[in-house]
């Protein structure tokens, strides 16, 4: 057993997050039990070791853990309460504000909910890529109301370390202008651009080296996952695309006026890029020093 608050634990949703969580806390030594809507997904996912499905009979979990879409989160949240599935619940959706408002309008018990968000890429539907290790050394945001008591916290900072991932505090509507800037809006602009190889002459695919598919590899997920995404997180998303609009219209005019200057201004454009891409390469090599 482990020695932390947390003992046992019910999984709600055995998508690919869901899974992994549940692998993780299985492999430290807690009894998870696994829920979701399909019982052949909690069935698979109990045979890859992550728990066993959730029976009536099993006493309430120190932990409660919803792996749903957003959209799904708050009546997910609401019902496991009713039925006193745990003493303590979280979720892991990408987005925060919505959610923590219609927790709090839904008539969720907030004392015992800790909105939070394992940052370790999006959620697939399927357990194929399900990994014990998916959230190691990843940031774990933690969205807690002014009023969670510590005793929450405790228990919800427990599941992030057993993970091996690193707890990362943030208001709702902060946590979800940075995810919009880090993911969310990225999605969509490479999206966007991968959209242009289907159906376009051969020859462009045929051209195409690792460099551009590896720019548009994160084209690749689920298309109703991540618009249930966005949908929830719509505001800051817009916000981030009216940017890089704004940005790429400036660059089409001086690219289409032909100016004198094009050269010294398309330059100006390209340096804002190289800093922005040196910024974060130094974030990167400060977090694993």
């Amino acid at each position: 057993m482990t020695a932390t608050p947390l003992r046992t634990a019910v999984v709600i949703g055995c998508g690919a997050t869901g899974t992994s969580v549940a692998l993780a806390l299985t492999g430290a030594g807690v009894e998870v039990a696994l829920i979701d809507q399909d019982p052949r997904a909690a069935a698979d996912a109990a045979a890859l070791g992550a728990g066993t499905p959730w029976r009536p009979a099993l006493p309430t979990a120190d932990l409660v853990v919803v792996a749903t879409p957003p959209s799904a989160v708050v009546d997910v949240l609401y019902t496991a309460q009713a039925r006193g599935l745990g003493r303590v619940y979280t979720d892991t959706a990408g987005t925060k504000d919505i959610i923590c408002a219609d927790a709090e309008l839904r008539g969720c018990d907030l004392k015992g909910y800790v909105p939070g968000h394992p940052s370790a890429g999006p959620d697939a539907p399927g357990r194929a890529t399900a990994d014990a290790g998916r959230f190691a050394g990843r940031p774990w945001v933690l969205c807690p109301y002014e009023t969670t008591p510590a005793w929450a916290l405790e228990t919800v900072g427990a599941l992030i370390a057993l993970c091996g991932a690193v707890r990362t505090d943030l208001a709702p509507h902060v946590h979800d202008e940075v995810v919009a800037v880090l993911s969310h809006a990225p999605h969509l602009v490479v999206s966007a651009l991968a959209g242009r190889f289907e159906g376009g002459a051969p020859h462009l695919r045929e051209l195409a080296g690792d460099e551009l598919r590896d720019v548009v590899r994160t084209a690749d997920g689920d298309p109703n996952l991540w618009s249930d995404l966005l949908t929830h997180n719509a505001g800051p998303v817009a916000d981030v695309l009216d940017d890089v609009a704004r940005i790429l219209a400036h660059t089409s005019e001086i690219l289409r006026e032909g100016a004198m200057s094009a050269p010294i201004e398309l330059a100006a454009v390209l340096e804002q890029g190289r800093r922005g891409q040196i910024a974060l390469e130094q974030a990167r090599k400060r977090r694993i020093s």
